[in-house]
């Protein structure tokens, strides 16, 4: 990923709080058969204390193309997106002044990469799938858990899914969130995005002087 230094983030605690709040990412790694690029979308969890920069685990049918490539241990790339969003230069007060501004796209993202690794046992599933579970019905006014279905038709989902687990090589984030602009400029843009990208906004304006 390119990465101009201004909008460089490096510090591994705002990079793990992104990835959980983020958990949604796309796995990309190379199919050596078919010499091209594959992609696959999956919710992740993160812990922080296994590995040097962590470790990601989610759940993946082996109905996917995806399963047969990446048993074999290869390296792989993760993207996890977050808050984006056009910048109208309009919205640049110091616009009125010179008028040189041109639009933009301001964006956050983290890349992780690291080697995948494929267990396919029960107890393993079920703790990840319990972790997912509590993980995002925890908003539910009565959450779901994975009792509330019938053991037998758990079972038979079970056998038609395996954990990966990704052990984090490396891990680099890009904030770009109008780092380049005057502060005055900073300010109106972090006004303009409360609304649509409230995790900019807020990122603009604790990064302003």
């Amino acid at each position: 990923m390119f990465q101009p230094p201004q909008y460089q983030e490096n510090d591994l605690n705002t990079l793990h709080q992104f990835l959980n709040t983020h958990n949604f990412a796309t796995l990309m790694s190379y199919n050596q058969t078919h010499e091209r690029i594959e992609a696959g979308h999956l919710p992740f969890i993160l812990d922080i204390n296994q590995g040097m920069y962590g470790t990601l685990s989610a759940h993946i049918a082996k109905a996917n193309p995806l399963y047969e490539q990446i048993k074999q241990d290869q390296s792989v790339l993760l993207s996890f997106q977050g808050d984006q969003q056009y910048i109208s230069p309009n919205w640049y007060p110091t616009k009125a002044d010179h008028h040189r501004a041109v639009p933009t796209w301001n964006y956050m993202v983290v890349h992780v990469r690291g080697r995948i690794h494929c267990i396919d046992d029960e107890k393993s599933l079920l703790a990840l799938l319990g972790r997912l579970t509590k993980q995002h019905e925890a908003s539910q006014a009565i959450p779901w858990k994975m009792k509330d279905a019938p053991a037998e038709y758990i079972q038979n989902l079970l056998k038609e899914i395996a954990v990966i687990y990704i052990e984090i090589d490396s891990i680099v984030g890009q904030f770009k969130t109008s780092q380049d602009r005057p502060n005055i400029d900073k300010i109106r843009v972090a006004q303009a995005l409360q609304t649509t990208a409230p995790e900019m906004s807020a990122h603009i304006k604790q990064h302003t002087n």
